[in-house]
């Protein structure tokens, strides 16, 4: 495995474990109706960061499939990613 698709196998697995933790925290949070007063602030931002980190979790992956196979549409899937990666930051890095 060549250096870059390293890189992208580690961003792909982490977008994927994210999205699926945000995922799974939403589906918990439907299953708790008595509560739903107490989650109902934290909706959008559940349902933003899930859209986030699964559109990220989809290009690295696409990016990571295009490295593996040397496909032609590699380096802007490359691109796409390294713009998902910067957006991800930009959002949830601390203010």
């Amino acid at each position: 495995m060549r250096p870059l698709a390293a890189l992208l196998a580690i961003l792909a697995g982490s977008a994927i474990a994210l999205a699926a933790g945000l995922v799974m925290t939403w589906i918990v949070i439907l299953f708790l109706p008595a509560n739903e007063q107490r989650f109902a602030p934290e909706q959008p931002a559940l349902v933003r960061a899930m859209l986030i980190f699964t559109a990220f979790a989809a290009v690295t992956a696409a990016s990571f499939y295009g490295e593996q196979r040397e496909r032609s549409w590699r380096l802007p899937a490359h691109a796409a990613s390294i713009l998902m990666f910067a957006v991800a930051v930009w959002l949830y890095w601390p203010k």
